[in-house]
């Protein structure tokens, strides 16, 4: 664990969120973010200050989260769970954007949604159910040559490159929330690998939808992601 990170016990009762429909955050990964509407400029600078703590969620409407800054209640409603990162490197730009990583630290279930004075959301989290965050997970467990195996036609499938050195010498927990994030798979299927109950579960499903999105392929289906 990051020694800058806050001990579970420690983490705060509420958090600022970033909703962005598709993003998928993870204990342990990173993300990286460009921030340029206003509100998330501010919400950034506020996180520089304080814990340096944000939460991202997925709103519940799929492409409802950008523009505009109505009340809490004009916004689109949030998913019930989201991944809270810490904010771990920043840097500005000449044309007044931020440019944010964030490590996943722990994922949380939304309590409530609270009003705030600088026009982004918040949100009281409950991170109870996921304690086990903090601990990362031993190596083996899953299918990893049975996903290899599969991994070769979905990306040839889709013409995308790919550092295959990098992907083959990365350990388990890495290989698989970089994939679950970098896949083009539906919002609802990104949450489902968020809400997985543990790593294994999580490889499963990720396993599971590779085969699946191969198969379609194979059998002249239109791409789904």
């Amino acid at each position: 664990m990051n020694p800058f990170a806050p001990t579970f016990e420690k983490l705060p009762t509420s958090i600022p969120v970033f909703p962005l429909t598709g993003a998928l955050l993870l204990p342990r990964a990173r993300l990286p973010l460009n921030i340029f509407e206003p509100r998330y400029l501010a919400m950034v600078q506020d996180s520089l200050g304080g814990d340096r703590l944000i939460g991202m969620i997925q709103p519940v409407e799929p492409g409802a989260e950008g523009g505009g800054t109505g009340t809490a209640a004009a916004e689109p409603p949030l998913a019930g769970v989201g991944c809270c990162g810490r904010l771990t490197a920043f840097a500005e730009t000449d044309d007044g954007r931020y440019l944010i990583t964030l490590t996943g630290l722990c994922r949380f279930r939304v309590r409530e949604e609270v009003s705030t004075m600088r026009g982004y959301r918040r949100v009281v989290a409950d991170w109870s159910p996921f304690a086990d965050d903090y601990t990362a997970p031993a190596e083996g467990g899953f299918d990893r040559t049975g996903l290899f195996d599969r991994l070769k036609p979905y990306f040839a499938r889709r013409d995308l490159q790919v550092n295959w050195q990098a992907l083959e010498g990365a350990p388990d927990e890495q290989l698989v929330s970089t994939l679950a994030m970098l896949c083009p798979f539906t919002p609802a299927e990104k949450q489902g690998l968020l809400e997985a109950e543990d790593f294994t579960a999580r490889a499963s499903m990720l396993l599971a939808l590779i085969r699946m999105a191969v198969h379609e392929s194979a059998a002249g289906g239109p791409l789904r992601h």
